[in-house]
């Protein structure tokens, strides 16, 4: 990870630092996620791993998810099994294409360096 010994890091969702958008099949939900800056791109490597997004997505039955880089790109792809109640035609569900889903992925705290922060004055620590 970077060098953050002379930056100020504070605790922020992720929607202060990137953006997201949602697909879905079935009972599968893929999310993109993408830095507003590239330099953001290793923070998330290290701390938007698959087993903080399964945490993140357990009240909705997540059982499995799958992390892609793009590194070039700089983005990432997350396969998330399960989470939709069956899918589309099967779910009771509200939102049974799981639309907002990158919300709630972008709702998922992170530490980040200040400068990389949309609104660094809504930042925790």
């Amino acid at each position: 990870m970077t060098d953050t010994s002379t930056r100020r890091v504070l605790r922020v969702p992720l929607h202060e630092v990137a953006h997201g958008r949602t697909g879905d099949k079935g009972n599968r939900v893929n999310i993109s996620l993408i830095p507003y800056r590239d330099e953001a791109f290793p923070y998330l490597r290290e701390q938007v791993t698959e087993a903080a997004v399964k945490k993140h997505f357990a009240a909705k039955g997540a059982s499995t998810v799958t992390r892609y880089e793009l590194p070039t790109f700089p983005a990432f792809n997350f396969v998330i099994d399960d989470v939709l109640e069956g899918g589309v035609n099967g779910a009771l569900n509200l939102d049974t294409h799981g639309k907002s889903f990158a919300f709630h992925l972008l709702a998922m705290e992170v530490d980040m360096p200040e400068d990389f922060v949309l609104h660094p004055e809504k930042g925790m620590r």
